[in-house]
């Protein structure tokens, strides 16, 4: 008997049962409205490391780590051990009036780690909500400062922020859009970054320029004095893993420093160990934002935690200005002591076993075996940082096209690795503690399976 059936009550359900409570109650994200009561999603039953099996003992690699999260891998038993202690010493108090030891030292290890002045931590229930916190928090400084209309928020296309009202209006996916209301007043999306798609003939470094003039001549259009925010991925992840071109990130960050408008970096996938640091905007793009939203890998998925990293030159411009007013955001589960304890945990095993130095010694590898997939005439195109890759397909039938991710998706499947499509692309972001052995096993079942797809589009 499971500890569940022991707490329930009732005996082990069957997978086939299970699969069908969740058909006829379950709502999943991103469900397929048109048959949500007609398919299976995969039932998972145990974790290890890199591995997943499912109900039927099938083992798989863990290719997207969970959502872009599980960067110490599955089956901590040191990380249970913490989260339980936790649970039985303190399982909650209210954050709007009282302070516990987990949250005061996480936030100040975040702190400690993040660059610059951004010293000032809120605690969110995840990537979202730590979104819509930068996001109000620009409203609530502009508006302290006397500049009411200055609101707008730029965002990129592609780029994905979330699902919440502000996050989801700023996120510049199109096929989230569908059928969801946004507020389309408030923000303003620059063109794709994607280096792939410049015209032929286009240089990188001229692409860059074009991507920087988008920027400059939309705070034209617009007005400085009009816009609040600038929000960018370092990496966009959702949107296709697009690394936009060498130099694009500091001198954007310098042009929104140079007209007064707060740079968001959006490091829910990018922070915490995916390119080897706890933040890529200083490390690896030299630019020390105003905010910094984190949230998957601060726990490495084990529980729900999200935070917004706010500068002290914003806390300071809308602090202290003669006329009382509070700063009326928050969660009721903001600075939960349970997840804190499991970020903390998080971070320690990312420190006693040099994780952070472990993805850099084995991210060449993995971004040498996939540049090596442009060998299959099926792929248009591959692009990665760290353990972030993509394969964009490519076909001549545009159907064919639409449906390549699904394709490699499912023959990567039959051959025990889950990736995660996305209409014509795959993108894969494994555990951080994968090994070079098991990189090799990963890539090798990425070909396998690019060769059948291949080769069921020429038959």
């Amino acid at each position: 008997m499971t500890e569940l059936s022991k707490i329930t009550g009732s005996n082990e359900p069957s997978a086939e049962t299970l699969l069908q409570w969740d058909r006829e109650h379950q709502i999943h994200p991103w469900a397929a409205m048109d048959d949500w009561r007609d398919y299976d999603n995969m039932l998972i039953d145990t974790a290890d490391g890199i591995y997943m099996w499912d109900a039927q003992g099938k083992r798989y690699i863990d290719g997207p780590a969970g959502m872009w999260c599980t960067q110490i891998g599955y089956g901590r038993r040191d990380m249970a051990e913490a989260i339980a202690a936790q649970v039985m010493k303190l399982p909650y108090t209210s954050p709007f009036t009282n302070v516990t030891e987990p949250s005061a030292v996480l936030a100040k290890k975040i702190a400690d780690m993040a660059p610059g002045d951004l010293n000032n931590v809120f605690f969110t229930t995840g990537g979202s909500t730590a979104v819509d916190t930068a996001l109000r928090t620009m409203m609530y400084y502009n508006n302290r400062r006397g500049l009411p209309e200055k609101k707008m928020i730029l965002a990129r296309e592609k780029g994905y922020h979330g699902s919440t009202y502000l996050a989801h209006s700023v996120t510049g996916k199109e096929r989230d859009k569908s059928h969801f209301d946004f507020e389309s007043r408030l923000v303003h999306f620059l063109p794709d970054v994607n280096p792939y798609r410049r015209a032929a003939g286009q240089s990188v470094e001229a692409f860059c320029d074009e991507k920087v003039a988008d920027l400059e001549n939309a705070i034209a259009e617009i007005g400085a004095d009009r816009i609040g925010a600038f929000i960018a991925e370092p990496i966009l992840s959702s949107g296709g893993v697009i690394v936009p071109a060498p130099g694009y990130h500091k001198r954007t960050w310098e042009i929104c420093k140079a007209n007064d408008i707060l740079y968001i970096s959006d490091e829910v996938v990018t922070g915490f160990g995916r390119l080897g640091h706890w933040f890529a905007s200083e490390e690896v793009f030299g630019i020390q934002p105003d905010m910094i939203t984190c949230a998957k890998g601060l726990t490495s998925g084990y529980l729900p935690l999200g935070a917004c990293i706010i500068a002290d030159h914003v806390l300071e411009a809308m602090s202290h200005l003669g006329e009382p007013s509070s700063y009326t955001n928050g969660y009721t589960y903001s600075g939960h002591p349970v997840s804190c304890v499991a970020a903390l945990k998080n971070i320690e095993i990312f420190e006693d076993e040099g994780i952070l130095e472990h993805v850099r010694s084995v991210s060449p590898h993995f971004q040498k075996r996939l540049a090596e997939l442009v060998k299959y005439d099926i792929v248009g195109d591959v692009r990665g940082m760290g353990l972030l890759g993509c394969i964009e397909g490519k076909a001549e039938d545009l159907e064919a096209e639409r449906t390549l991710g699904n394709k490699i998706d499912a023959a990567c499947e039959a051959r025990g690795l889950i990736v995660r499509p996305l209409i014509n692309m795959a993108v894969f972001s494994p555990p951080l503690i994968i090994t070079i052995e098991q990189i090799d096993e990963m890539f090798d079942i990425i070909e396998d399976a690019l060769q059948e797809v291949e080769a069921e589009l020429k038959a």
